[in-house]
């Protein structure tokens, strides 16, 4: 395909690591070892052939055919330990799906181990106790109570979520509307939360990430994110095949209280152990009002894929913003540790952030934005415009800032 600004952007970015890796610098930069410019075609014959296996064969031409054989051997060149029978005796698991109820609005979202589903609501349970709308999109107010139910909920993500086979996974009491209650009341209205003080027994001291949202014409809402965790994985290709390897071990506990590649500073309940798969943020999302889709949304982001798409519903719902308006509003994000409100560059206004550090918030604005939510509402461009009727059926969005991506119709 032709490359655009943001392909260019993304391929230089990891120019210096693909050039280490033969077969990812044979197909990601220039036979002299210089990155692919705008307008110039990058071609993945090897992807495609790998890719028209699969849809020709079905799962076992990836499993248990030469696409398996390739990847092994790669990750044998490179010191690593995949193994043929990882791949021969893999089998997905079809997991029931969270679901939780905002304002009226039906969300579905990604159970465990996609930590997304189960944080998502247990932060819109906690907000779903103030009147956002009345307070406002970016007051200190609002800001403040968002903050703290992402504190109190990321708390819970990273020292009591992981795979569902080795875990037993509190969800019902993380989704239950009393604990969101108890939440609200340990709140202050009056001074800055500290991560500190709830500290787990334990505990010491995009990124390759992609997200679609699409809705058929009979209806059918669909959202999907996957990963290679961080920028091109682990920067290396199987020969052969295309296929880059990701480095998703980053995302079990290494040790801890020690942070990984996003920060995150986890728990016993998400360490590495065979056949374990590690929490993500993965947080494909469904808004259904009366057994109809309303919004499909999601996005890339590592650990902020969750409050990136928490907020696109709330600036939806809450703060009645239209589609694109909701993406493409600056951020606010917290994850327990580090105790820091991190904040989108122009997301706040200086008499905001002049409130909010003078009750105790460490405020860390950014100087890009992250993430790139895709989204789809049904029925009109916002809440109003449905609710008046007359509106377009689907209304795409995906975050005008970033440098890549489309919204499109067929």
């Amino acid at each position: 395909f032709v490359l655009e600004q943001g392909d260019v952007a993304s391929l230089e970015g990891g120019a210096e690591r693909l050039a280490k890796d033969p077969a990812a610098a044979a197909i990601f930069l220039k036979p002299d070892g210089k990155p692919y410019a705008i307008g110039e075609r990058l071609v993945q014959a090897d992807l495609a052939a790998s890719l028209s296996a699969i849809s020709e064969q079905g799962r076992d031409a990836f499993y248990k055919g030469p696409i398996a054989d390739g990847i092994v051997r790669a990750s044998a060149e490179k010191g690593g330990i995949l193994a043929k029978a990882d791949f021969e005796n893999y089998a997905v698991r079809e997991l029931e799906p969270v679901t939780c109820n905002y304002r009226g609005y039906e969300i579905t979202s990604s159970p465990p181990p996609s930590s997304g589903g189960v944080i998502i609501c247990e932060i819109l349970n906690v907000l779903e106790g103030y009147p956002l709308s009345y307070l406002g999109a970016g007051s200190a107010e609002t800001v403040k109570v968002m903050v703290e139910a992402m504190r109190h909920a990321y708390v819970d993500r990273n020292s009591a979520l992981g795979d569902p086979d080795f875990v037993d996974n509190p969800v019902e009491k993380l989704l239950d509307k009393n604990y969101a209650k108890e939440i609200r009341e340990k709140i202050d209205p009056f001074r800055a939360g500290v991560s500190q003080e709830l500290m787990p027994k334990g505990f010491g001291e995009s990124q390759e990430t992609t997200h679609y949202s699409i809705v058929d014409n009979d209806g059918n809402a669909v959202a999907v994110t996957y990963t290679l965790n961080g920028s091109f994985g682990a920067g290396v290709v199987a020969d052969g095949t295309g296929i880059l390897l990701n480095n998703e071990m980053d995302d079990f506990t290494q040790k801890p209280g020690v942070p990984n590649l996003y920060g995150l500073v986890q728990g016993e309940a998400n360490a590495i152990e065979p056949r374990k798969t590690p929490l993500s943020s993965m947080s494909p999302t469904i808004v259904a009002k009366d057994g109809k889709p309303f919004m499909v949304i999601g996005s890339p982001g590592g650990s902020r894929i969750i409050t990136i798409t928490l907020e696109a519903i709330v600036n939806v719902v809450d703060h009645g913003m239209n589609i694109q308006e909701a993406i493409d509003a600056p951020r606010i994000h917290h994850q327990w540790l580090p105790d820091t409100v991190y904040i989108e560059p122009f997301g706040l206004s200086p008499d905001t952030e002049k409130l909010l550090a003078g009750i105790g918030y460490h405020l860390d604005v950014a100087e890009a934005t992250w993430g790139q939510a895709a989204g789809i509402l049904v029925g009109g461009k916002s809440l109003a415009e449905i609710e008046k009727g007359g509106g377009a059926r689907y209304n795409g969005a995906i975050d005008s800032r970033a440098a890549s991506g489309e919204a499109i119709g067929y």
